[in-house]
């Protein structure tokens, strides 16, 4: 049996990761209310979805299927680390900066909250939010004894139910405060989203393109590679320098205090949108 702490702890991230996204942005949109914001936030939210999930990641995936790349991210792990985070800001940057150049004849900060809203959000709800659903489901199934019964079906038509098992043992032996960080660290990662859409947008406002590309880039490659090394410190391809729960410390107060550097990326560029 799954414990209550764990069910509470995976309700508390799904709220965080599917529901808090939408709410605040119907928050945001009826607060701003005929300032074009619900356009930038469905751009914002585009501008993720197309170039991280139907463009980055399956070109990710085919690659990970490939033994010549799994030999050489496993013999060169900080160079595959470097290449995961490089892509990830790439390839955001450009659907950041294609949604600002669209908005471009309208850029306000308005507008670029929102769209930064609309792209850490629609991430939150892909990449969380409908995993602690699943979790959710699995949970249930596995307190009621279905779960088994499913593994078993899925086993005896011949299908591999490895991940079936790992899900399992995941839910069953791993700490509720696992699950509450991942709420966090989500909540976390909307601020910083938000203000690399705000640089964006401001830059191209202030007709400095290549400024606002070059430093949302920056940054984003620094903090996502600093969190796929911090995690990988815990495992052999880094000869586990750390523990995991010594990863978990160092990961999560770094991602906060990126928060707070964001917090005040976003409201220095509140102050100087207007200034020429």
């Amino acid at each position: 049996m799954i414990s209550t702490s764990t069910i509470i702890a995976v309700i508390v991230t799904l709220l965080l990761s599917l529901f808090l996204p939408i709410i605040v942005w119907i928050i945001y949109g009826i607060r701003n209310k005929g300032k074009g914001v619900w356009t930038a936030w469905l751009l914002g939210a585009a501008g993720f979805f197309v170039l991280q999930m139907l463009i980055r990641i399956p070109i990710l995936n085919v690659l990970s299927g490939n033994s010549d790349f799994q030999k050489f991210a496993k013999n060169n792990f900080l160079v595959y680390c470097f290449i995961l985070s490089f892509t990830a800001g790439l390839f955001e940057v450009i659907g950041r900066y294609g949604v600002a150049k669209i908005l471009r004849k309208k850029l306000t900060y308005e507008r670029g909250v929102a769209a930064g809203l609309g792209h850490g959000g629609i991430e939150a709800i892909i990449i969380v939010g409908l995993t602690y659903i699943n979790n959710l489901v699995y949970i249930v199934m596995i307190n009621t004894g279905s779960f088994d019964i499913m593994t078993e079906q899925v086993q005896n038509q011949g299908i591999d139910v490895s991940g079936l098992v790992t899900v399992r043992e995941t839910l069953l032996n791993s700490s509720s405060t696992i699950f509450y960080l991942a709420g966090y660290e989500r909540v976390l990662t909307m601020i910083l989203h938000l203000a690399l859409s705000l640089l964006v947008f401001y830059f191209v406002f202030k007709g400095k393109d290549l400024i606002g590309i070059a430093v949302c880039l920056v940054i984003h490659t620094f903090v996502d590679f600093t969190v796929v090394v911090t995690n990988g410190m815990s495992t052999e391809y880094l000869g586990n320098i750390f523990s995991q729960t010594t990863a978990y410390i160092v990961l999560y107060a770094f991602l906060t205090v990126i928060a707070i550097v964001s917090a005040f990326i976003i409201k220095y560029v509140k102050k100087h949108w207007a200034v020429v």
